[in-house]
């Protein structure tokens, strides 16, 4: 058995190796240095390339365990990961949130787009009648330009955020119903991809946000998070997305009720996690509850997650095979793009926000449903208390601030004159 003490490969890597065992295994091999000889001549070492990812600076592919092994204490590698599969997070909801309080105010999320990085988009009516809103739609799975959706997931994602309700005569209507959907086709029909594919996707993001306008990313999917932030790669990926500008709102997972099960890139510290709520069926908020399946924290860093909750059960949304009609499904998968379409009607408002402006007005817009934070993060979010008082006050409370701040930076000036006077008299 090979000996293998190395903080630069995962876990699943190190029992492999340590296990001699001799495979081609799909990895992720993140560079310290983007001009490294290694790099240039990765093709001479990786039995297949997949795809250069230099949003993180690294590649995917498949690399022998032998090679794995000899190559992992160069100094040009940060760090080998497992491509760990990526799947779907699927185990009443806009009344529950007040979501036509905004509308009734005119902010519908116009012209504002949203990038749902998942199972694809069909051109259902709510999305494409009267104006078609799939601005643009992305294929990593089999390179076709049409938008098609052959799992279903990715299309109700996209009805949650922006349907208009135009089959159900406004019943189904999503939170924001007038902004656009970038349609990014990077999980089979399955419900299955890789954490490659997902970060290119984000790289195709972060490229096009200009031509698009796309301001949030939607990742309905996750990962069981085996390694740290720092070192996991998809969560470098989101991380690097939010630099960029863009606000990434991300699933926390289904695998509750057991604690420290936030999957990545839920579990990075840079984007707005979202676990599930299960509102009865009622509007009334008092009787809801955190749905069973909704993963909880900490992160495996012990950070408090998820951020935030919202309604996951049994949502109504697009169905992918029926272009007119509508199906339930349940998990943070659905819960997420509820606060996806609540954060466009906020950027339909406010104009540019920046992600950290949109974390805390959120998070100070939630009902607490008095569960630990592990559980519920800062509570369920409320558009009313988002587009209402609350958010009024924190606005004020900046300004007040401002002031204040304003007033004792001339009080030190001040001071210091006196004391500049006070040693210029006694010489």
């Amino acid at each position: 058995m090979k000996k293998i003490i190395n903080t630069k490969l995962c876990p699943i890597l190190s029992a492999k190796i340590m296990s001699q065992s001799m495979e081609d295994v799909p990895v992720i091999v993140q560079f310290n240095n983007s001009g490294s000889n290694l790099k240039k001549n990765i093709n001479n070492l990786s039995n297949r390339i997949k795809t250069n990812l230099p949003l993180i600076d690294g590649f995917a592919g498949l690399m022998s365990t032998e090679t794995i092994y000899r190559i992992v204490n160069s100094p040009e590698v940060d760090y080998i990961s497992f491509d760990s599969k990526v799947y779907t997070l699927l185990d009443i909801a806009t009344p529950t949130m007040d979501a036509y309080f905004p509308h009734d105010k005119g902010y519908e999320g116009k012209g504002i787009t949203v990038a749902v990085i998942d199972t694809g988009v069909a051109p259902h009516y709510d999305l494409t009648r009267p104006t078609n809103r799939i601005v643009g739609f992305k294929d990593m799975i089999s390179g076709k330009e049409i938008p098609y959706d052959d799992n279903g997931h990715g299309t109700h994602v996209a009805g949650i955020i922006a349907g208009n309700g135009l089959s159900s005569n406004g019943k189904y209507m999503g939170v924001a119903p007038k902004a656009n959907i970038l349609g990014i086709k990077a999980l089979d029909q399955y419900g299955g991809g890789s954490t490659s594919d997902i970060i290119a996707a984000i790289s195709y993001v972060v490229e096009t946000k200009d031509k698009y306008n796309t301001k949030i990313i939607n990742i309905s999917l996750g990962t069981p998070a085996n390694n740290s932030c720092d070192k996991d790669p998809l969560c470098k990926a989101v991380d690097m997305a939010v630099k960029a500008g863009l606000i990434v709102i991300a699933a926390a997972g289904n695998s509750g009720p057991k604690e420290g099960t936030i999957l990545s890139p839920g579990i990075s510290r840079n984007v707005i996690t979202v676990g599930a709520v299960d509102d009865k069926r009622t509007i009334d908020p008092s009787d809801d509850t955190i749905a069973p399946f909704s993963s909880r924290g900490p992160t495996i860093e012990g950070l408090m997650k998820p951020d935030i909750v919202a309604p996951g059960v049994n949502i109504k949304s697009l169905s992918n095979t029926k272009l007119d009609s509508y199906a339930s499904l349940s998990g943070t998968s659905m819960a997420t793009p509820l606060v996806s379409g609540s954060v466009a009607l906020l950027l339909n408002k406010h104009g540019n926000l920046s992600p950290q402006e949109i974390r805390d007005r959120i998070t100070a817009s939630c009902i607490d449903l008095k569960e630990s934070k592990e559980n519920q993060g800062a509570g369920m979010l409320n558009l009313k208390m988002l587009f209402g008082d609350t958010i009024n006050k924190i606005e004020n409370n900046q300004q007040v601030n401002s002031i204040f701040g304003e007033s004792e930076i001339f009080e030190s000036i001040l001071i210091l004159l006196v004391i500049v006077f006070l040693l210029d008299s006694r010489f």
